[in-house]
């Protein structure tokens, strides 16, 4: 069987939408329409990327986001699925989470949520039990979960920015999972990296987080680097 790399249908519908109840519906009409579009090998492995703006490649083409640039440097014996929302928190992560485990049957999830809850001020006992909560469920599914470290901008102060980093890698300990922390300092300090709004990354830095994954995939074991069409540089 031949695979078919296909575009994710919620990178479609879903970029950037106004209403939760909206959201919620499309979301469900994209995991169906995305199930039926994917033809892939017995053999090959479905990585989801269960996330929010920021691997939704936010005020972008689609095809410019890091999500889709992964895909492409992955060869047919690996797919890539976006099941991200913008906007989208821990808790409406957690409370869609089953439908697209369901949905999808990933081998690997990578959950990059967290900045919103961080933007609107919850609590980093908030943040880290619906991320312990995720976690959870993707192991139920006998899937593999990695956990994506985020910051939120300097602005929002040392210490709850602090708080809010400091709960990523306690959870991936607690849990025994991988963490790849896709802050960096740069990303907010460096004006080309950072769009106007001064939350989401540019164009520019998209292929820098592509290669950010991509090598911590490889390093950790998770993807055989032979099997990769275009290493990071």
């Amino acid at each position: 069987m031949y695979f078919y790399k296909c575009l994710s249908i919620i990178d479609i519908m879903i970029p950037n939408l106004l209403t939760l109840k909206f959201t919620k519906l499309t979301f469900i009409l994209s995991l169906f329409f995305l199930n039926l579009c994917l033809i892939v090998p017995a053999n090959a492995k479905h990585i989801v990327i269960f996330g929010d703006s920021l691997s939704a490649a936010y005020g972008m083409d689609i095809e410019q986001g890091w999500v889709h640039l992964l895909n492409q440097s992955l060869n047919e014996k690996y797919n890539v699925s976006n099941a991200s929302i913008s906007g989208e928190t821990t808790a409406g992560g957690l409370a869609r989470l089953p439908l697209t485990l369901d949905t999808l049957k990933p081998d690997i999830v990578i959950i990059a949520l967290g900045a919103n809850d961080g933007l609107r001020g919850y609590s980093a006992n908030t943040l880290a039990d619906n991320l312990t909560a995720m976690v959870t469920l993707v192991k139920e599914h006998n899937a593999t979960p990695v956990l994506a470290g985020i910051s939120i901008p300097p602005s929002y102060g040392p210490r709850y920015i602090e708080q809010i980093r400091a709960v990523f890698p306690t959870v991936a300990t607690q849990n025994d999972i991988k963490l790849i922390e896709l802050f960096r300092d740069d990303f907010f300090n460096t004006p080309e990296f950072i769009q106007s709004d001064g939350l989401h990354p540019t164009v520019i830095t998209q292929p820098l987080i592509r290669d950010m994954i991509l090598s911590f995939l490889i390093e950790q074991s998770l993807i055989e680097q032979e099997l990769i069409d275009n290493k990071p540089s």
